[in-house]
């Protein structure tokens, strides 16, 4: 098992594999559950809302039986209809004051803010639970530049709302981040592996 009990370590937040079956989806999060200590949860949140329903509740029960709370991207409606813990925003601070309002104060409401500090205060003032920096490594999809290691420095040296690092995440970069990132997410770095929990142990033992 993954060894989060150094001071100051990271935890573990786990993005969960798209276009898969339901069944392969239960099997493998299942198996990464059982053998990480993993702290919150994250699913899609784009897709017909029948099928997304359906997955939400899946995912729930898999996830809650083992005390990780689970998020969902965006939608807050389905968030609150299927018992979620709380929402994902990709938008930055835009819409956190709506999805606090309409989940509550006990729901986790996360805002993606690619590599805006600007845009990070903002959502935290606005009452995000936590801020979310990437891609951290480079990537294939769009223009993104890189989240600077230095945004993650100085984020958790002046702000106390937590910091999740996440995108293109390697071995090496896992290692710079742990002093100063909250959280750091992982999730297609290993899915596509055979094995995806010995995955996250080779990419966690940085």
């Amino acid at each position: 098992m993954t060894d989060l009990t150094v001071p100051d370590a990271p935890q573990l937040y786990l993005i969960a594999p798209v276009l898969v079956s339901e069944t392969e989806l239960s099997d493998r999060l299942a198996a990464v559950l059982d053998t990480h200590p993993v702290a919150c949860l994250r699913l899609p949140g784009s897709g017909d809302e029948a099928a997304l329903g359906r997955l939400a509740d899946l995912v729930r029960d898999i996830a809650h039986a083992r005390d990780v709370a689970v998020v969902i991207d965006n939608h807050v409606a389905l968030a609150r209809a299927h018992g979620l813990d709380g929402v994902h925003l990709t938008d930055g601070a835009r819409t956190v004051r709506y999805a606090r309002k309409e989940l509550g104060s006990d729901a986790i409401v996360g805002a993606f803010c690619g590599t805006s500090r600007h845009e990070g205060m903002n959502a935290g003032e606005a009452g995000a639970d936590y801020v979310a920096f990437g891609p951290c490594g480079a990537t294939l999809l769009g223009n993104a530049e890189p989240a600077p290691i230095d945004l993650f420095q100085w984020w958790s040296e002046m702000i106390e709302v937590p910091v999740v690092a996440e995108g293109a995440l390697d071995p090496g970069l896992v290692e710079k981040l742990w002093p100063v990132a909250d959280f750091i997410a992982v999730g297609p770095e290993i899915w596509s592996a055979d094995d995806p929990s010995a995955a996250l142990a080779r990419l966690w033992r940085a």
